[in-house]
């Protein structure tokens, strides 16, 4: 019946291996390039930057605006008191009393009170056509442009260092996934110094202690495998989420083997995107400064407008041409300062250029040193692997032939098992320094 329920158990265990989603790095990797924040927050980035492009684009074409006031006071405005007799000469006033009536005649000695825009309607519209601005909107152009660049380039910056992140959990992972291997060969050989140990005491040529150590051993064993197993329970959550994976009951395919060392290939540093960026900022402070002088020349512009009202109790409208002149005085006071500020940014972004461009050339020898290091340990790793594995099967062989301890033994094997875990550190780590150089140089 035991057997029975074995099988059915090892039967279940196997469909659900199956049944798991398997992922090699390069599927990591573009689920990463698909799915991750940081990508798409830099494509809105893009798309953000292409508008203010086209906004700044619109500043080449006239500026129409309209406008519309309707009043209603609630008395005239304008008041005055006309005395038609002052305004008249008195050679008038005789040529006028052979004309008129008598009473007329003396109606224009009286004052007579003149009211108006007590209420009405005021309406324009207008175009304003750009003709010199001191060169703020070509300027500005450009520099909006350069800002589309900016935001392209942070894009290629966040797809290497999404993919550079994405690749180091797949390798932590594979590398807890190896410890856990290293547990299991660990659990199983045990499991036969167990049976080995509980023969010969049962048959009284080994002594209950050796019994005692290889249990405490075992529970060791059990202990680390625990934590190895929450750590890749772990890992797979945070690779699951940075990546936009659905379950976190995949596995990875990959390989373990030691394959020969990569060649070395130094780029040039100018075709780096961290290279460039910092060339698109002394260009921007460039810009920045130029549209600094543009603001403090004078502007010049043409326009042309419709008009109406019916402030004197009729409908009046009229076009009309015209031309503006701005020119900032005062301004320069301050804007003497603001060039000479923009100019000392101008040299700042450029000995940063000067200065990071060494430094991102120290970075490509460096992370090829590391990768060169990483590999040797690498290789001393693997040694080590194959002389505790021989000290393991010597002192195993002493131990049945009865001319070595139990803890002779269990240290033999302690060491096997550090050994093999030297290896898949010293392997993640190769493989994260292979990460940095690919890095550094661009790829």
């Amino acid at each position: 019946m035991k057997r029975i329920f074995a099988i059915i158990a090892v039967i279940i265990c196997c469909n659900f291996v199956a049944a798991q989603t398997r992922f090699t790095l390069e599927q990591i990797l573009d689920s990463a390039r698909q799915n991750n924040i940081a990508i798409r927050s830099a494509q809105y980035g893009i798309e953000a930057a292409q508008h203010q492009r086209k906004e700044m684009f619109t500043k080449y074409f006239p500026s129409v605006s309209a406008a519309g006031v309707w009043f209603n006071a609630t008395k005239d405005m304008a008041k005055m008191t006309v005395n038609p007799s002052e305004m008249l000469s008195p050679q008038a006033i005789q040529d006028l009393a052979q004309v008129l009536p008598a009473s007329a005649l003396a109606s224009l000695a009286s004052p007579v009170t003149v009211t108006m825009l007590k209420k009405g309607v005021i309406g324009t519209v207008s175009a304003i056509q750009p003709i010199f601005a001191g060169g703020q909107i070509v300027n500005g152009n450009r520099l909006a442009k350069v800002g589309e660049d900016v935001s392209k380039l942070q894009l290629e910056l966040s797809q290497n260092e999404v993919e550079k992140t994405a690749e180091q959990y797949f390798w932590q992972l594979a590398s807890v996934q190896e410890k856990l291997k290293t547990i299991q060969a660990a659990e199983q050989l045990l499991d036969d110094i167990h049976k080995d140990v509980d023969v010969a005491v049962r048959a009284g040529v080994a002594m209950p202690n050796d019994m005692l150590q290889v249990q405490l051993r075992e529970n060791e064993i059990a202990s680390q495998k625990l934590k190895v197993v929450n750590a890749i329970s772990l890992m797979r959550m945070l690779l699951s989420q940075y990546c936009g994976l659905r379950d976190t009951t995949f596995v990875i395919n990959y390989s373990s083997q030691v394959v020969d060392n990569v060649q070395c290939s130094m780029s040039n540093v100018q075709s780096l995107p961290e290279y460039q960026l910092l060339t698109k900022q002394v260009e921007a402070t460039k810009l920045q400064r130029k549209l600094a002088v543009g603001q403090n020349l004078p502007s010049v512009g043409v326009g042309v407008g419709y008009n109406y009202h019916n402030l004197l109790e009729n409908d009046r409208s009229f076009g009309l041409v015209f031309a503006t002149v701005n020119v900032p005085i005062s301004d320069w006071w301050g804007g003497s300062h603001a060039i000479k500020r923009k100019k000392i940014e101008q040299q700042k972004a450029e000995d940063q250029l000067q200065n990071n461009s060494q430094l991102l050339q120290i970075r490509m020898q460096n992370a090829w040193n590391n990768v060169q290091e990483s590999y040797q340990q690498l290789l001393l790793a693997q040694r080590s692997i194959e002389q505790a594995q021989e000290n393991l099967r010597l002192n195993r062989n002493y131990y049945q032939a009865g001319t070595s301890k139990m803890s002779d033994l269990l240290q033999a094997q302690l060491l096997y098992q550090q050994a093999q875990d030297k290896r898949t550190d010293a392997f993640a780590d190769y493989q994260n320094k292979l990460i940095e150089y690919r890095h550094s140089i661009g790829e």
